[in-house]
Parts: C-alpha cells; structure tokens; sequence
C-alpha cells in the first residue's frame, strides 16, 4: 500500500496503518502534534485506518484544518460539562468557527454569565478525565430512536432530513454521545486552553418562525499564552465597537419598536453622516459624475429582468402586492439605473456616462448577523454605475481606482489589499451562465489591473453573479478584513435591459457597466472610522470641532461672541452653558472626544484671547481667537490627520 504525502513523499505499508501511525513514523513532534488527517481530500479522525493506496496530509493543531478540530473537539467537551449540570437542556448544533465555538442549547431560562464559569470548572474537569473520543455509526432508523432514548429532539430532526440510506455518526466520550460528522481530536487530553466568552440569542436553523435558543460562544488554543493574547484583542474589540461607542457618543440609536436593523441616526451622528455624503458627493461632482435620486422600490419584473430575482432573492424582502403589480424594496440600485439610460439614445460621443447615487437600499439580513450600523437591513450606499464603450474600460477602470486611492489617503487608510474576484465556473446557480462573456469580462479585468501595474490577488467564486470584480478589502483595527470598495465589470445586465449607443459607423453596440463603490456603504464606513479612530474622529470629521467652556456664567458673554466668530466661519461649535466646575467640564467634553476646548475666563476676555485645550495634547496656552480660527480652518481644509496616542491593534 503506498501512502502520498503533501510533499511527494511516498511511505510505503505491507498492512492497513492508522493516520496516527503514519504521523508517528514521520516525526515524533508530528505525532503528538496532529490533530487530523486529509485523505484524498477528506478530513478524517487519526484513528482511520488507511488500507489502499491514497494521497495523506497531517494536519496539526496548529494548522486552520487541525485548530478547527481542536476547537470542535472542545465544544462537545463543553456539551457534555452543560448535559452534567443541566441534564434538562436540549442540544442543538455545536461547530467550531473562525477563532473558536458555539453550541445553541435549548434551556427553560436560558443561561446566565455566572452559569458559564461553572460550565469552564465542568470542562476542566471532564479534560482531567482524559475521556477517547470514539466514532460509531448507525443506520437512519436506528439513529433516531437512539436520539429519541436519549430525549434530544434537536438530534432528532436533524437525522430526519438526512436520505433514508444514510448511515449516521456518532462520537462518545465518557457518559455523552453527540450526533456529529467530525473528525475530532482522538482524546480531549490536549485541550489546554479555553474560555466561554459570551452569550447570544440564535433561532432554530436560523428560521424567526422557529424557538429562540440560547447560543455559548468560546474559544480554545493549544497554549495557554495564546488564549491571553486573544482575550486581551477581545478587551480591545469591545472598547472599539461601533455599537458601544456609538451610544456614548449619541451618534445612532435603534429600538424594537422601529425594527430589528433598522438603526436611526441622531444629530451628531447624522452630521458625521451629511460630511461623508457632501465629500463623496463633491469627489464625483468633480470626476463628472451625474447624481440623480431614484425610488427605494420597484417591480417584481425590474428584479426578473436584471437576474436579481433569481440569484438573490433570498436576500429581498417579501414582495409587496400593489394593485395588479408586485414591488419590492430594493437591494441594490444597478436596475433603476439602466432604466435611467435606456431612458434616451445614446452615441459613442456621449461616452462614458457616469450616474452616481447616495441610494436607500434594504436587504433580509438574518437577525443574528445583525450588527449596529455595520450590518443592518437598511443601509446607503455610495453606489455609481459607468456606461463606457469596450475601448473606454482601461482608463474608467483607471480613474477609479484613482479616486479609491485618492479618498483613502484622506481618510488615513493604509492597511488594504486588491483582490480580483472571480466566478467558480462549476457554480452554475450563482452565476449568470454564459462562459464566453464571463471569459471576456474577467480578461478585460485582468488585463487593465495589469497594464496598471496593480499588486492584486485572485479568489475563486468571489464575482457578482453578473461579472467580475476588483475588491478593495480593509483590514479594521478589530475583526476580519471585508471589501470596503469594488469596482465591478458587467457585460452581462446591458444586455438583459437591451442598452444600446450608436458607434462610429453608425451601427447599434451594447455599452458595457462598471458598478463601483468608494465608500461602500456610508452606514459601514461609518462603523469602520469609529472603530479606527475610537470616536476620536478627525477635526476635519467630528461632528463637534470645539467645545467653548466658559469658568462661570460671568463670562457667558464672551464665551458667546467666541462661538459666533466660529460659527461664522463654518466651524462646528457648541458652548457649554452648565453651572458646573470647569474641571467636571472639561472631562465631559474629553469624553466625548472633542478635538478642541476653549475655556474662556477674565484673563481670556480682557486679552480677546481663548486658552486652548486638545483631547490628546492637553492644555496648548493662550491664542488670540483670530490665530486660533485660522489654526483649525487649515487643519480642516487640509484634513489632517493629527497623531493619536492609541495604537491601532488588529484583532
């Protein structure tokens, strides 16, 4: 029997061999360290036994393929410590996820976070225990009884979708017996380290007609060091998050009432909210974009027309019967703007057509991936779509990313990679299915990246289901990277609307579409620059650039012909008129993190001067108003980006 290895090493075996036993013979720190194996592109227990000839790669705990069963593994060890202490509670699904775990437990009460420390000191003991995990199987019917016996309906239901033919697996260890396709650490001896971090409500398979069950999350690292670095990230996250801050900071708000993710911006925040739009607005202005307002509805046969209705359906609202037609709040606004251009003709000299929108949008998100303003169902999008001739995609293509690399220097963003999205060819569902245009459109994409000598990388199954497209991916100061721009390159909708422009011969061509985004949507660029900055926005951006601080109300006067001058300058000033020591004062306005306090005093007002405080740097002295105006109109004209004392941290 001949076993291929990752490397094109060939071992060779006269009998059947465990994946362990292979691990063993190559290393010995391999041994101990694998986690599972991958045969013939299957991940398996190392218990396998291999007996014909196959291709092998061990994965160990410290691959994403071997953590990923180390972090499953745990998650059944914290099942089993839940069904000690809570022999009532029903178990539903327990995976292993990006940086650990869940369960969805079932429990009249739900849980709260004490119960979680007696869940960890139940784990603590069961790994002390040393329990093997052992795999058996079973025939459907059987599974289900045994499910049945064991009062666990959640198992039962799951077994009831699968083919009447299937053969179901079981994993036991000690006393608990969980329903799972694995594969699993052999024993649960190598957990080292774990934590239960937090508490969340989850639906039944994610149905809102189903029962609300009580989700575990945790996490586990084969080193103790590692789990204290990931905790110490996670401290850092939740001093960042955009919902947290957000309420302190009263930039938005949300409530039951109104709607699950459907967040409503205060005044502060709706301010912050009109500088993006004016900036971006005012970006494409200048680039020669039209911008035009278009409505948050349309017809069921504007989405089938598009293609929208059968790719992504699932992420629209119900349609809503009117009369004898159906409407559908919109996803996205591409539709309405072929319409606008379909609306007259068209000649190659009108070429290219740029048509920009600030655009309300609504798309079904599941509640629980909802998350403040960076993921919710309403949203606005920085949306614009360029009608160009095939000859014209170079230099528009160009000019976009110009303006994303323009935009990110204003805003301080660093920290980004270009990927080329892709179509997965065998996916026939997603993707519009015509293989000459997506052949055409992904080698006109790649070859204008490259003849703009662009560092770019390509993803598989990544593409709008109409084209493909150059994503622009952030990596956040908290969380995973996600696409922040796109620039999208779409043969496939001119043609589904029928668009045409005259050429210069005379003859009818189909335009091609751009679909490009700078900021995304304003909503989740919001979300990125309070979590970058910690609400401590740019002078430029924050929506409170001085707070003026008169010592007492002897000075109130002053205090408001200083705020007048600013004021009248476009300066966005408030002046605190409570009778509260000007100490208590000052720690409000630094808590909610505006750049400058003038405090305004006698000395102040006999000098016609302010004295001068920043957030970071402290008390700067005394400056006449006048040398302090022209300071702060600079600072904003020039949107500098002052030095913060806070690191940014990646988590």
């Amino acid at each position: 029997m001949k076993i291929t290895l990752k490397d094109g090493t060939i071992k060779e075996y006269a009998q059947p061999v465990t994946i362990q036993q292979v691990a063993a013979d190559l290393s010995e720190g391999l041994g101990r360290m694998a986690a599972v194996g991958e045969v013939n592109g299957k991940f398996c227990d190392l218990r396998t036994v291999l007996d014909e000839d196959c291709s092998l790669q061990i994965q160990t705990i410290q691959t994403p393929e071997g953590l990923a069963a180390y972090r499953h593994t745990t998650s059944h060890v914290m099942a089993q410590a839940i069904k000690r202490l809570y022999p009532e509670a029903k178990l539903a699904i327990g995976p292993s996820i990006e940086n650990g775990f869940y369960y969805d437990i079932d429990r009249e009460g739900g849980f709260t976070p004490e119960d979680l420390d007696k869940i960890e000191a139940e784990m603590k003991k069961i790994i002390k225990e040393g329990h093997a995990l052992t795999r058996f199987m079973l025939p459907r019917n059987e599974a289900i009884a045994y499910m049945e016996k064991r009062e666990e309906p959640y198992k039962v239901e799951l077994i009831r979708d699968l083919p009447e033919d299937a053969e179901i697996s079981f994993y036991e260890q000690g006393e608990f017996v969980d329903l799972c396709a694995g594969p699993h650490l052999m024993t649960v001896k190598p957990i080292k380290a774990f934590k239960l971090t937090s508490l969340a409500g989850a639906y039944w398979r994610g149905s809102e007609k189903n029962k609300m069950l009580t989700r575990i999350y945790g996490t586990a690292f084969p080193k103790k060091a590692e789990l204290d670095e990931y905790l110490q990230r996670l401290e850092e996250a939740k001093k960042r998050d955009h919902r947290k801050l957000g309420r302190e900071l009263g930039l938005f708000m949300t409530d039951e009432l109104v709607g699950r993710g459907l967040p409503m911006f205060l005044s502060k925040g709706y301010t912050l909210w009109r500088i993006l739009e004016d900036y971006i607005r005012e970006k494409e202005l200048r680039a020669g974009y039209q911008h035009v307002l278009t409505p948050c509805i349309g017809t069921v046969e504007l989405y089938k027309t598009s293609g929208h209705w059968d790719h992504y359906q699932q992420n629209m609202f119900p349609a809503m019967q009117v009369e004898d037609e159906s409407y559908v709040l919109r996803p996205m606004n591409c539709p309405h703007h072929m319409r606008i251009y379909a609306n007259q003709p068209h000649s190659y000299r009108n070429l290219p057509i740029r048509i920009g929108e600030i655009a309300h949008d609504f798309r079904y998100e599941a509640s629980g991936t909802l998350k403040g303003i960076e993921r919710a169902r309403h949203f606005c999008q920085n949306d614009a779509h360029l009608f160009v001739t095939p000859d014209q995609i170079k230099d528009e293509v160009s000019r976009v990313v110009s303006l994303i690399f323009e935009t990110y220097k204003d805003f301080g963003i660093t920290d980004y990679r270009m990927i080329l999205s892709l179509r997965d060819p065998a996916d026939k569902e997603k993707y519009h299915d015509d293989d000459e245009m997506w052949n055409n459109a992904e080698n006109a994409l790649r070859a204008v990246l490259d003849e703009l000598g662009l560092e770019y990388t390509e993803e598989i199954g990544e593409a709008a289901f109409y084209g493909p497209k150059l994503d622009v991916n952030v990596r956040p100061a908290i969380g995973a990277e996600y696409t922040l721009s796109t620039c999208q390159l779409d043969f496939c909708l001119p043609m589904k609307f029928h668009l045409t422009y005259i050429d210069k011969d005379n003859k009818e061509q189909t335009p091609v579409v751009l679909h490009r985004a700078i900021l995304g949507s304003l909503d989740r660029f919001m979300a990125y620059l309070i979590e970058e900055t910690m609400g401590a926005f740019p002078t430029w951006l924050s929506p409170e650039q001085v707070r003026i601080l008169p010592i007492s109300e002897k000075f109130m006067e002053y205090a408001e012909s200083v705020r007048d001058t600013l004021q009248k300058a476009g300066i966005r000033v408030e002046l605190d008129e409570r009778s509260e020591k000007i100490g208590y004062k000052i720690r409000e306005a630094q808590n909610a993190k505006v750049p400058y306090m003038l405090i305004v005093g006698q000395k102040e007002e006999e000098e016609g001067c302010v004295s001068v405080r920043t957030r970071y740097g402290g008390d700067q002295g005394a400056q006449p108003v006048r040398d302090f105006l022209n300071d702060i109109v600079h600072e904003i004209e020039t949107k500098a980006l002052p030095d913060r004392p806070e690191k940014q941290k990646n988590v």
